[in-house]
């Protein structure tokens, strides 16, 4: 079954690539995986976005003076291939939440590039999509720590790269938890405010 924002190809069977994305006037907010376009949800929900804002508070006050910077969406990532030009890439992605700690990764446009770091806060439109394709291009493409947020349930299912470049299983926090961010080594998450009403 596709996803219900899945566009399909054009007529000739072309994919899309990032200059196409640049291209496009109108008001929605889109992402390309393999050069196939999703329509992104319109407007995160209020609670989607207090998630948003309190992850990336804890995450920049621990940032601030050092390297890494945090970033929040919209935000471009642009994953090319060899030696392939940005507008030729055929997936761009907006994840909700990104940490690059590679300053040279960040362009005019955002990100080219692996960032070290990835959450991705569910949605009901996005479920599928983070779960599966977004889990497997971060794998893909090097991403060392990916998180996924679920305030329906009020969990956090984290992902990290292991010595085989390959997500394990994933680990489960609840509601309550404090989670250490993989990438640093003294940063610890409090669930119990990210998830407070």
């Amino acid at each position: 079954k596709k996803d219900k924002n899945f566009i399909k190809e054009t007529a000739n069977n072309n994919l899309y690539t990032y200059g196409d994305y640049l291209s496009w006037t109108d008001d929605r907010r889109y992402e390309l995986i393999d050069g196939q376009v999703y329509i992104m949800t319109p407007a995160p929900s209020p609670r989607h976005q207090k998630i948003s804002i309190e992850l990336i508070r804890q995450i920049s006050m621990y940032l601030f003076d050092k390297e890494c910077e945090v970033y929040g969406a919209p935000f471009d990532v642009i994953f090319t291939k060899g030696d392939e030009k940005s507008v030729d890439a055929l997936t761009v992605v907006q994840p909700d939440i990104l940490i690059i700690c590679d300053k040279d990764k960040l362009k005019k446009r955002g990100c080219e590039g692996a960032p070290d770091f990835i959450i991705e806060i569910i949605s009901p439109s996005s479920g599928a999509r983070d779960r599966k394709d977004k889990r497997d291009l971060y794998e893909r493409q090097g991403v060392k720590e990916y998180w996924m947020v679920d305030y329906n349930e009020n969990t956090l299912e984290v992902y990290l790269l292991n010595e085989d470049n390959e997500y394990g299983k994933s680990a489960v926090y609840m509601e309550g938890d404090k989670v250490s961010v993989n990438i640093f080594s003294d940063l610890e998450i409090d669930l119990s405010y990210v998830f407070r009403e």
